[in-house]
């Protein structure tokens, strides 16, 4: 019957999507390391699944440039080199820089700032900065990537273009995976992790992109100093 052939391909694409979200998550906390690997077979016992959703989930993984094929013997963790991350950086400050451009000239997008639903998902979106500020000043890498995701996920949402929030939301996630590694070895990260996430969002709805480009722009270089001398140790 299509009604439940149609049950079925949502339940296996929630799985599907499930697993994948489960698997990052593996991969941002750092207990899937860089490298390692795993076939469909141990994720599937692992999860108490069959192979068929697990397999969908890792080549989406793969897709997303979180993972690597190898050829008869299952997938590993992508390692990314010093040089992949300050790719992201450029290709992340070329995708905000858009934004903000887009808010500079777009009447549409400065008039809807005012409405009240848009102001309440600013809202929404400044609270998630909150949290991840918080999680910032005391350490905490884990809550601290959750919110950060978040935070620019429905940040770049508010500017009405699906793709470029997916494609912005992309760079971050392989932001984050390819330097968890590094920010991991340090045992108290308090003080260390950038925490301006009000502040741009604040930049933003009074339509002050002059500020917004500054504080990212000193986002990009913290960690891009930070990263710099943890892969030289």
């Amino acid at each position: 019957m299509p009604g439940s052939s149609g049950n079925g391909a949502v339940t296996r694409s929630t799985l599907r999507q499930q697993i994948a979200d489960a698997l990052r998550d593996e991969v941002l906390a750092g207990r899937l390391q860089p490298g390692q690997e795993f076939t469909v077979k141990e994720i599937a016992e692992q999860y108490g699944v069959s192979a068929t959703p697990v397999r969908e989930a890792l080549v989406d993984l793969s897709a997303q440039g979180l993972l690597e094929a190898d050829q008869h013997r299952g997938f590993h963790v992508h390692e990314y080199s010093l040089a992949d991350f300050r790719g992201m950086i450029e290709a992340r400050s070329l995708v905000t820089d858009g934004m903000f451009q887009a808010l500079d000239s777009s009447h549409r997008i400065l008039q809807e700032l005012d409405e009240p639903r848009t102001a309440a998902a600013v809202a929404g979106v400044r609270r998630r900065g909150e949290e991840a500020q918080r999680a910032a000043a005391a350490g905490d890498l884990t809550v601290l990537i959750g919110y950060d995701l978040r935070f620019w996920r429905e940040l770049s949402v508010l500017f009405g273009n699906p793709y470029l929030a997916d494609f912005l939301h992309r760079l971050r996630v392989q932001t984050w995976v390819c330097t968890v590694q590094h920010l991991r070895r340090l045992t108290d990260l308090r003080g260390s992790l950038w925490s301006a996430h009000p502040a741009v969002a604040d930049a933003l709805y009074r339509r002050d992109t002059a500020t917004a480009r500054e504080l990212l722009t000193a986002y990009n270089g913290h960690y891009l100093t930070l990263i710099e001398g943890l892969t030289a140790d």
